[in-house]
C-alpha cells in the first residue's frame, strides 16, 4: 500500500516539474521577442565599467581557446587601449605554459605582435583558473605590488561586472573596465525571399524582419549568458569573493 503513494507523488514532483520549465521556457521565449535580456547584457556589461585615467597594467582576462570569438574580440579591445596607452604593460591571464608557441596565450600574444605591439610590453599569468584566483595571483606581479597600480581589465561584457567586484575586493583601489561589445553591422540586411528562387511555400515571408532572423535568437542568448553569470555571481558573493 506505501508504494503506489510513493509513486503518486513522485509523478506528481516530476509533473511540477514539467509544468514549470514549461512556463520558464514559455517566457523565455515571450522576452526574446522584447529589448529587456539585451538591456540585461548591457548592465552586465556597463554596470561597473569606468575608465579613470590611463592604465599601468592592461589585463587580458582569460576565456576560449585561440582562436575563439571571445579570445579575439579581448585581443581586439587590448590592442585599442595598449595604442591609447602606450606605457602600459600588457598581462594575459590564461592559464597554460607560456613557453609553448602554440599555447593559448602565446597565440593571443602573437596576435597582438601582428597588430604592432612590442613583445617586450606582453607579460604572462599562467597558473589562474577562475576570476577570483586571477585577482589573487596579480595582487603581486612583475616584483610589483599591482593593488595599488591603475589597472584596465578586458573582458566580455557579461563576465565584466562580476571581474571588476572581483578584483576591488582583492583589494584593487584603481579598476578600469573595457567591456569587449561588438558592434552591429551597418549594411541593411533586408531582402526579397521571393526574389531568390526556389520554392514558394505558405510560410510567410522573412527577408523583412530582422527580429524573427536576429534579435530573437540573440536575444536568446543573452539570456542563457544572464542566467549562468547571474548563478556566478550569486555563488561569488556566498563565498566572500564579491
Amino acid at each position: 500500500m506505501v508504494k503506489p503513494n510513493i509513486f503518486k507523488r513522485s509523478w506528481a514532483v516530476l509533473r511540477a516539474m514539467f509544468v514549470a520549465f514549461g512556463i520558464l521556457f514559455l517566457a523565455m521565449l515571450i522576452l526574446s521577442f522584447t529589448t529587456l535580456p539585451y538591456w540585461g547584457y548591457y548592465w552586465l556589461g556597463t554596470s561597473q565599467s569606468k575608465i579613470t585615467g590611463k592604465p599601468d597594467y592592461i589585463v587580458l582576462l582569460g576565456g576560449g581557446g585561440m582562436p575563439s570569438e571571445s579570445s579575439l574580440m579581448r585581443t581586439f579591445f587590448v590592442h585599442r587601449a595598449a595604442v591609447e596607452s602606450p606605457e602600459s604593460r600588457i598581462v594575459i591571464s590564461i592559464p597554460g605554459d607560456p613557453t609553448d608557441s602554440l599555447s593559448t596565450a602565446r597565440l593571443v600574444a602573437a596576435e597582438l605582435v601582428l597588430k604592432g605591439i612590442s613583445p617586450e610590453r606582453i607579460l604572462y599569468e599562467q597558473t589562474a583558473t577562475n576570476t577570483r584566483s586571477e585577482a589573487i595571483q596579480l595582487q603581486h606581479f612583475n616584483q610589483e605590488i599591482l593593488t595599488g597600480k591603475a589597472i584596465l581589465l578586458v573582458t566580455s561584457p557579461e563576465h565584466m561586472r562580476r571581474a571588476v567586484l572581483v578584483f576591488k575586493k582583492a583589494g584593487f583601489t584603481k579598476v578600469s573596465a573595457l567591456p569587449t561589445f561588438e558592434n552591429a553591422i551597418e549594411a541593411n540586411l533586408f531582402f526579397d525571399d521571393d526574389k531568390l528562387g526556389g520554392n514558394k511555400t505558405l510560410v510567410p515571408d522573412i527577408g523583412g524582419n530582422t527580429s524573427v532572423r536576429y534579435q530573437f535568437w540573440n536575444h536568446l542568448k543573452y539570456e542563457i549568458l544572464i542566467a549562468r553569470e547571474m548563478a556566478a555571481l550569486g555563488y561569488y558573493w556566498l563565498r566572500g569573493w564579491i
